[in-house]
């Protein structure tokens, strides 16, 4: 199956898999996917994340275990929303006094820049700006 833009594809996959109460959700695995899980691992939005090969294949299946708050009946997802800001066709770019806020510093946008995949918050304290992947909150 050929993906047009990967990161939408894993943003879907984890909203997708939010919505349905899963407690994990796996994906075709990337550079950039594996740093963006990683800062959700950071920032607390998902629990953990794992990078694991196929076997007989050259293909490597990144699986995030998403993490959730309350018992059983008030069971939610720290994750509200997640949205795709840059899009293949529309790169979204900031300077570094122009990152956005998400609700109010409660969410986080992650950035790429020439120092790596940031936060927001992280890129506003190096100086920097980027390119604006995607908002979670």
């Amino acid at each position: 199956m050929s993906f047009n833009d990967p990161i939408a594809d894993m943003l879907t996959r984890i909203r997708n898999a939010v919505r349905a109460e899963h407690s994990q959700v796996a994906m075709p695995s990337s550079k950039m996917k594996v740093s963006i899980a990683k800062i959700l691992a950071e920032e607390g939005f998902v629990s953990n994340f794992e990078v694991t090969e196929i076997e007989d294949s050259a293909h490597k299946t990144l699986t995030l275990d998403l993490k959730y708050v309350g018992k059983r009946r008030t069971k939610r997802s720290v994750i509200t929303d997640l949205q795709r800001v840059s899009l293949p066709g529309q790169r979204i770019y900031a300077g570094k006094g122009e990152i956005p806020y998400v609700l109010s510093g409660m969410g986080i946008s992650i950035l790429t820049t020439s120092k790596g995949v940031m936060t927001g918050r992280e890129a506003k304290k190096q100086g920097v700006g980027g390119e604006i992947v995607c908002k979670v909150w």
